[in-house]
């Protein structure tokens, strides 16, 4: 991904304001994959409807089929939510995305990417920890991951055992 706005050959680049609510339905579908081992959401727990802000989401796809959504935590970039369409998976979509997540953490400086996601959950836990990302453990997190764990159990998100996850960035 390249720092400007325009699409790379990837096919990852910055959303624009226009596409923000159409990303809900790629996240709801997208959701709707947990049913297969247990999981069901709760009604309108959508991440993407509290991006607001274009800047904090990435898409990949015209119209986008799969997005990225970032924030901040404890001094470093945070993943709030990386959705892709059942309909369009198991293309690299997904691992582009992060994969443009963690090139722009580490060009505006910083040290690591935190995630949290489901422990147990093939595509979750087990696909982040073969790209580079490691469970930490609570004691390692800061207090603005702690409020972030707790906001995500108060809107019930933790239907099952979840982690937060690492991904530290080269200097």
């Amino acid at each position: 991904m390249t720092g400007d706005r325009h699409p790379d050959p990837g096919g990852v680049r910055w959303a624009v304001a226009g596409e923000l609510p159409g990303l809900a339905a790629v996240e709801t579908a997208a959701d709707g994959m947990f049913a297969a081992v247990g999981i069901t959401f709760p009604p309108d727990t959508t991440t993407i409807a509290e991006a607001g802000d274009p800047s904090r989401v990435l898409v990949a796809g015209a119209p986008p089929v799969g997005f990225a959504m970032i924030g901040w935590v404890d001094g470093g970039v945070h993943l709030d939510q990386l959705a892709v369409h059942p309909d369009h998976g198991r293309r690299g979509i997904g691992g582009r995305l992060l994969e443009a997540v963690c090139d722009h953490a580490a060009s505006v400086g910083a040290p690591a990417v935190t995630l949290t996601t489901f422990r147990d959950v093939p595509w979750n836990a087990p696909w982040y920890a073969r790209r580079g990302f490691g469970v930490l453990d609570p004691a390692e997190w800061g207090p603005e991951m702690v409020a972030l764990v707790a906001h995500e159990r108060e809107l019930g998100i933790e239907l099952a055992p979840r982690v937060v996850m690492r991904r530290p960035l080269a200097a």
